[in-house]
């Protein structure tokens, strides 16, 4: 294959990346939406959409291992299509994340709110924002902004640590509220592994631009 045609598509396969990631942010974004109105339409068609995340981190994969076999390549370019497999299947699982939100929502049904909905959504604000910044950090190769996302990181972490201490205080002083709670605390540790799964990426990210793993 001539250089200019494996650069081509070693563009192309960074290109359906970035495309895949939009997918994934999208995803995130309605499943918690949805959630929150209990839409369950809405809710339906985030587990339908999976099935088309699933296609397109395939069809990175497959792109990527044609890449490598046919090319043999090294150095910079064998990290850039390590990383962007890599990054594929994060974002892959972001999706099974974001499925799995609205399985729960639909699994809740009619039943009431257990309380208004304020840090869930925060938590799910602060993954999408960090999966954007992991994006944009990968286009750019800047590892300031990679590095930024997984210090955000812990920032989840502790609303996840406070979303299950107050759904623990609802359930210990009414055992009636304890489905409604447990449904919440499992959209909890959904999103906060959206941003584990994304703090895997930028740290792909650094990987990619300085050939070392972060600490």
């Amino acid at each position: 294959m001539p250089r200019e045609d494996f650069e081509n598509n070693l563009k192309v396969v960074q290109d359906e990346l970035i495309q895949l990631s939009s997918m994934v942010e999208k995803a995130v974004f309605k499943s918690i939406d949805a959630l929150r109105n209990r839409d369950i339409n809405a809710s339906q068609q985030v587990i339908d959409d999976d099935d088309a995340i699933d296609e397109k981190q395939q069809d990175i994969e497959d792109k990527c291992i044609e890449l490598i076999a046919l090319e043999a390549p090294m150095a910079g370019d064998l990290r850039v299509i390590i990383s962007v497999m890599m990054m594929a299947t994060e974002l892959e699982r972001i999706g099974d994340y974001a499925e799995g939100i609205g399985k729960i929502s639909l699994a809740m049904g009619d039943l009431p709110p257990l309380k208004p909905l304020i840090d869930i959504p925060r938590m799910s604000d602060l993954a999408t924002d960090m999966l954007r910044r992991s994006t944009e950090a990968f286009i750019n190769r800047d590892i300031t902004l990679a590095t930024s996302v997984r210090d955000d990181d812990d920032v989840v972490d502790e609303l996840y640590n406070q979303v299950y201490r107050e759904l623990l205080t609802f359930m210990m002083a009414d055992p009636s509220t304890i489905q409604r709670a447990t449904y919440l605390i499992w959209v909890a540790h959904d999103l906060e592994r959206v941003a584990d799964r994304t703090t895997n990426m930028s740290e792909r990210v650094i990987w990619l631009v300085t050939g070392q793993n972060p600490d």
